[in-house]
């Protein structure tokens, strides 16, 4: 098959054949038609993370049609459109039991701890407990954007949020995760607030259904400029980027007994970030960790963009062909391009 590849951390990223996946007793092949291109593939090319082995594929949102199925599997057969969420689970430890999948003992994740979907397949092990059905309703291309970014979101702002209608909702960093933190939480009548440092993907975020924007450029103190708009300070608020000066920015803004959600990963230098703990103390406010989404709750979301009340494809900006993964990979780390980048083309450019 045909796949994107790295042998060096922060090296060429090139197509090249490479061996066909096989399936486990209990797993499947998946034929990729879409696959999203995140900045957790980027933070993996650059290795932040140290379950990268090399040289490897990268790519973890990811949607298809199943190939083969391995003997043990019940619920999955040749030619089901599926995908799954951007880590795969045991389905047995005490998480999974309690309905925490996404927070398994046990997780292998493609494009991270095994080769990933930027590529023409790949393989699930335990389908039964991973895969998510994708309606015919659904494109191939919205599906595989839910995986990282809009799923992470929905459970972040719909339940570790629990934002209300009327909830003022600060979204600091409008990538794939601010882009549908944004959506969901006008989804659920609540006002936006986008903050990032270009004019473009406030635009974007606008579109979204962002109330208003800041720029982070020109405004000097972000945190008061959001307590001012807000007559006192956001009821929730989430670092959707994952950095010092984001969390403290989204902890500081908050008005009394606010919510601050962080969902970008804090790595490298801001693993170990100083944050404004007198704040959090007088204030009462909360800290609360929002981390992907257990498979079951797939289809609330889902059902969310049938009703057209949600509509991801609008966040996704490009189309590239797996070619082009070189090139749009390593560029991720200048937060150059807005919007979400899907791979839809798997096979030579005159095929």
């Amino acid at each position: 098959m045909r796949a994107a590849v790295y042998e060096t951390f922060g090296g060429p990223v090139t197509v090249r054949n490479v061996p066909d996946p096989e399936p486990a007793r209990d797993g499947v092949i998946v034929k990729v038609r879409a696959s999203g291109l995140c900045r957790s593939d980027w933070h993996a090319w650059s290795g932040h993370d140290p379950d990268v082995r090399l040289p490897h594929v990268p790519g973890h949102e990811f949607a298809g049609i199943v190939c083969e199925a391995g003997a043990d599997v019940s619920n999955w057969k040749t030619g089901d459109r599926v995908t799954m969420p951007p880590m795969g689970v045991c389905g047995v430890c005490a998480s999974c039991a309690r309905g925490n999948h996404h927070l398994c003992d046990d997780q292998f994740q493609p494009g991270f701890r095994r080769w990933g979907s930027h590529a023409e397949y790949v393989s699930v092990d335990r389908a039964d407990f991973n895969l998510v059905h994708v309606p015919e309703s659904l494109s191939f291309e919205v599906a595989a954007g839910l995986g990282c970014r809009f799923s992470t979101s929905f459970r972040a702002i719909g339940m570790r949020a629990n934002v209300q209608p009327g909830d003022w909702v600060a979204v600091h960093g409008a990538g794939g995760i601010g882009l549908a933190a944004i959506m969901i939480a006008d989804a659920l009548g609540a006002n936006a607030i986008a903050v990032d440092i270009t004019e473009e993907k406030l635009a974007l975020a606008r579109s979204a259904g962002a109330s208003a924007t800041l720029n982070a450029r020109s405004e000097s103190d972000i945190a008061g400029a959001i307590r001012e708009l807000t007559s006192g300070g956001a009821h929730v608020s989430v670092d959707a980027l994952g950095s010092t000066l984001t969390c403290r920015n989204s902890i500081n803004c908050l008005r009394k007994q606010g919510r601050h959600v962080q969902i970008g990963l804090m790595l490298e230098d801001d693993y170990h970030a100083a944050i404004p703990m007198g704040a959090v103390v007088r204030n009462e406010l909360e800290i609360v960790g929002s981390y992907c989404m257990p498979p079951h709750l797939y289809p609330k979301l889902i059902r969310m963009i049938e009703q057209n009340r949600l509509q991801p494809e609008r966040t996704i900006a490009r189309r590239i062909p797996l070619d082009k993964v070189s090139q749009f990979l390593p560029r991720m780390s200048a937060f150059r391009d807005s919007g979400i980048t899907i791979v839809d083309r798997f096979h030579e450019p005159d095929e």
